[in-house]
């Protein structure tokens, strides 16, 4: 058997990743690291017991959890019809969670501005990313 090489399997190629958009890219940032300070604000909400009476304390946590697991599955479901507006929903919910904790509206209006500048500016860089794509002959100043 000289001269036969044993042929060695080839390893199957990578799949090319799909291009994402300024706009999933910002928001999903935006909406990860929000998750982690929601998740320590319901950490927060419970070791204050600020929740009404007759509510257990440990519902804090839950509630923290809960929206964190949300702003992660929102994150993840960016390049979908509809979640922007559900990114702007959990903006809203966590904006009367300020009720409970006063400190949660100085949270939600500042990632609520980083949300907003990630969903406005993003979408902007993606059309204007599209409108080059479509015309290569544009310069890089329009």
């Amino acid at each position: 058997m000289a001269g036969v090489s044993a042929r060695e399997p080839r390893a199957p190629r990578p799949r090319p990743r799909r291009q994402r958009g300024a706009l999933e890219s910002l928001g999903a940032v935006v909406l990860g690291f929000e998750s982690i300070i929601v998740f320590l604000g319901g950490l927060v909400v419970y070791g204050l017991k600020v929740l009404p009476f007759g509510i257990e304390p440990w519902w804090g946590i839950i509630g923290g959890v809960v929206m964190a697991l949300a702003m992660v599955a929102v994150a993840g479901t960016l390049p979908r019809r509809g979640a922007v507006g559900a990114g702007w929903g959990l903006q809203i919910l966590l904006l009367l969670g300020g009720f409970l904790v006063p400190a949660l509206s100085v949270v939600a209006l500042i990632f609520g501005g980083m949300w907003a500048y990630a969903t406005i500016k993003g979408a902007a860089l993606d059309r204007q990313n599209a409108r080059r794509a479509a015309s290569p002959d544009l310069s890089n100043g329009e």
